[in-house]
């Protein structure tokens, strides 16, 4: 069989605009990137600024994005097959302008309406743009998979290269025009690509699903997720969604809590920046090691670099450090996706769907508030133990909870507070007081702060050192979930080494023709 990355040169015809389509794909997704690093890096600080919301009302507006765009790539899924790829293309690039519509409106709604109307209007802007994700995700994922059928891994991660390319653009986009550009301006860039998507992909026809073309039935697709290999895969792209977006989430604060803020942005930009040019060369690396292989090298990498990272001190042990957690988070998502439609063709778009879904909930359910949660337990702990009387003016209220474990962690507003001396604080009571609403947790917040902050040049020092224990600690134990996806690729490896290899399978359960990706090691 050849390995050549040329999926004309095993015996398959590509459809006239394959490659248009990827790239439209691309490029979809390369909005999803731009919006959410533009929004992150500078814009929700210019609302806190336009309309007086508080970081508790910031988060709310953002909240829940992973969560939705999981529910809604399962459900664009099911209809990708009733409905066709290029239908739902339509409706996200249409959804995707009504965000930003009605995210814009968000002044004269506070003009006309004032602050609760307006935290309303931005959070059905911030929903809807998720909704458009989730569409594009379900939809140009099995696309990419039905127009490559012998190179899927390749072709997948090159298509999702273009989160990476977006983190990029948005992030420097945001740090560059911050101070000097409106937030309007900045929200909407990610109509750009959005824009660049709709024209590439108008009155193009779009391949249906090679189960749908088999005419394989609802009840033969669902009847795939009864197989124990695929239910194993699930959960191990659950494991992927805790290690890569849920650290993605925290990566840059946790880094700049070591360093400083501006170098851990700087290094998240570079660790995307890494990611966006391996993607392009997964193909050549499969075709010598597999993709389970490279699934393999890559959870030992990631378990690496994470572990590492929890114990650097300086910004070149870090680059190190982050460089290998880069070269190991790099190829998970598109892989695994990769390994699933090559194994179970019979699911379409749906057992894409759902195994992209699965990796979204577990991100927004249990990698982003479990990373959250350890550095609040670690954190706590530490500061109790070196200085009791601190800990308790900078604990929390209530205690945290995740899963089964609680912790009273430290109360990040107080703890924010601390560390600028109250200078946010105090601008957050200049905004309140010049609109004469009241608001009970910045006037209790103000109100501690003013008995508090006598004590702060001694509480400064234990804060910091403890918050730092925090952030080692949940970036150490974080490491062990990809520890844990290296034992299971081993599992895998073996398992179909047992059975004579791994292989692409197609609808009628043969071999693909040329679908070896490589072999099993």
């Amino acid at each position: 069989m050849s390995n050549t990355t040329d999926p004309t040169a095993l015996n398959y015809e590509a459809a006239p605009n394959a490659q248009r389509l990827l790239w439209a794909g691309f490029v979809a997704i390369l909005a999803a990137g731009v919006g959410f690093s533009v929004r992150g890096a500078s814009v929700l600080s210019a609302w806190s600024e336009a309309f007086g919301f508080t970081q508790t009302e910031l988060g709310g507006i953002t909240g829940g994005g992973l969560i939705g765009f999981g529910i809604v790539i399962i459900i664009s899924s099911f209809l990708a097959e009733a409905v066709g790829f290029a239908r739902l293309m339509y409706t996200a690039f249409a959804v995707h302008f009504l965000s930003a519509v009605v995210t814009l409106a968000a002044p004269a709604v506070y003009a006309a309406a004032g602050k609760d109307p307006t935290y309303w209007t931005l959070f059905i802007g911030m929903f809807l743009f998720a909704i458009g994700n989730g569409i594009c995700e379900a939809v140009v994922n099995p696309l990419t998979a039905t127009l490559f059928p012998n190179n899927k891994t390749h072709y997948l991660n090159i298509l999702h290269a273009g989160w990476p390319a977006g983190l990029i653009l948005g992030g420097v986009a945001a740090i560059f025009m911050a101070d000097s550009v409106s937030w309007q301006i900045q929200i909407s860039l990610f109509l750009i690509p959005v824009i660049v998507y709709g024209l590439m992909i108008f009155g193009q026809p779009m391949p249906k699903t090679d189960a749908s073309k088999a005419g394989v039935s609802l009840a033969e697709i669902l009847i795939q997720f009864v197989s124990p290999l695929l239910l194993f895969l699930l959960l191990i792209h659950a494991m992927v969604g805790y290690v890569e977006l849920g650290t993605d989430s925290w990566i840059a604060r946790i880094t700049g809590s070591i360093l400083d803020e501006s170098t851990g942005r700087w290094l998240f930009v570079y660790t995307s920046a890494l990611m966006f040019i391996l993607r392009f060369v997964a193909g050549p690396i499969v075709h010598r090691i597999s993709p389970l292989g490279l699934l393999f090298v890559s959870a030992i990498l990631a378990t690496i670099g994470l572990y590492t990272l929890g114990g650097v001190a300086g910004t070149a042990t870090a680059l190190i450090a982050l460089t290998i957690y880069g070269l190991g988070k790099t190829f998970f998502w598109p892989t695994m996706l990769a390994v699933v439609s090559e194994r179970y063709p019979k699911g379409g778009a749906v057992t894409l769907g759902v195994v992209g879904g699965v990796g979204m909930l577990s991100a927004g359910f249990l990698g982003g508030p479990g990373i959250g949660f350890k550095q609040d337990k670690y954190a706590s702990e530490k500061l109790q133990e070196i200085s009791p009387d601190t800990y308790a003016r900078y604990k929390a209220n209530n205690e945290n909870r995740f899963l089964i474990f609680k912790t009273n962690g430290l109360d990040g507003a107080k703890v924010s507070t601390l560390s600028d001396d109250g200078a946010t604080l105090a601008g957050e009571m200049e905004i309140l007081n010049s609109t004469g609403e009241t608001n009970d947790n910045l006037s209790a917040l103000n109100s501690w702060w003013q008995d508090a902050k006598a004590a702060a040049p001694t509480d400064k020092e234990p804060v910091t050192e403890a918050t730092l224990h925090g952030s080692r600690m949940a970036l150490k134990l974080t490491a062990i979930v990809p520890a844990i996806m290296a034992i299971c690729y081993l599992i895998l490896i073996i398992y179909f080494k047992s059975i004579g290899g791994y292989k692409a399978l197609m609808i009628d359960g043969e071999e693909a023709s040329g679908g070896v990706e490589g072999p099993v090691r």
